[in-house]
């Protein structure tokens, strides 16, 4: 074997090792129910999401985005690192604009998808209010806004991180993180799918392909938000991509 026909191969296989290497993990996770092929779900009531209230921890070093456990009282876990009180240096509120943008995000990109039918936050919130009779409109069960809405499905969330970056697209300290997650539960209460999308983004020496998908340049909270949005989207398991049927 001639060796040196390797030689021009070199650096291609160095690349792919740094690819390899410098990812820095799934962003973006998702889990169905064994049922779901049980269920055909068209339409779907899309609940403004919450925004917590629960201050987030910024880290101080190290990897690890430490946040609060105050902050996981869902029943759904964000793919967030467990706290480590050791790296907290100072909390943030998730800002109360948050839950509204993330909404918007999601009911753009899953009105993209073929074969959905998608009711509007607003009517969903109305609803809520309307069988909450006063009470706390987060009190409210998924399912129940799904039956009055006479949807197959709700589609409820979560916001647990949102923190701007600090500084610009060339440098940031710290720089952009957003967390949030997704649940959709069936009209009869059956919880379909969860989702959740976690990202602190990371320097290209940490996550050399999170880097160039962004051109080399450190993105906003939104940028990163739309990104989530984006890719949980696409992991629906309803509907088919914009212009094709799943």
């Amino acid at each position: 074997m001639d060796v040196r026909a390797w030689f021009p191969k070199i650096p291609m296989i160095a690349l792919a090792l740094l690819l390899v290497s410098g990812c820095s993990g799934t962003k973006v996770t998702a889990k169905a129910s064994s049922q779901l092929n049980k269920y055909q779900v068209h339409t779907i009531a899309l609940i403004p999401f919450e925004t917590m209230a629960t201050p987030q921890a910024g880290e101080a070093a190290g990897p690890s985005f430490a946040v609060p456990s105050g902050v996981l009282r869902s029943d759904m876990v964000v793919g967030v690192p467990p706290t480590t009180d050791h790296y907290a240096s100072q909390t943030h509120l998730v800002p109360a604009f948050a839950g509204e943008k993330i909404t918007d995000l999601m009911w753009v990109n899953l009105r993209a998808r073929s074969g959905l039918q998608l009711i509007s936050p607003r009517q969903s919130a109305r609803v809520a209010r309307e069988i909450s009779g006063g009470s706390a409109v987060e009190m409210v069960s998924t399912h129940k806004i799904a039956q009055r809405l006479r949807a197959d499905a709700a589609l409820s969330g979560k916001v647990l991180v949102y923190q701007e970056r600090v500084g610009g697209r060339l440098g940031a300290d710290p720089p952009a993180a957003v967390g949030f997650e997704v649940k959709l539960v069936a009209s009869d209460g059956m919880v379909l799918w969860e989702g959740n999308y976690y990202e602190r983004q990371r320097p290209m020496t940490e996550d050399l392909w999170g880097f160039i998908q962004r051109y080399g340049m450190f993105v906003t909270a939104e940028e990163l938000a739309a990104y989530g949005a984006a890719e949980l989207a696409d992991a629906f398991p309803f509907g088919g991509a914009a212009g094709g049927a799943k």
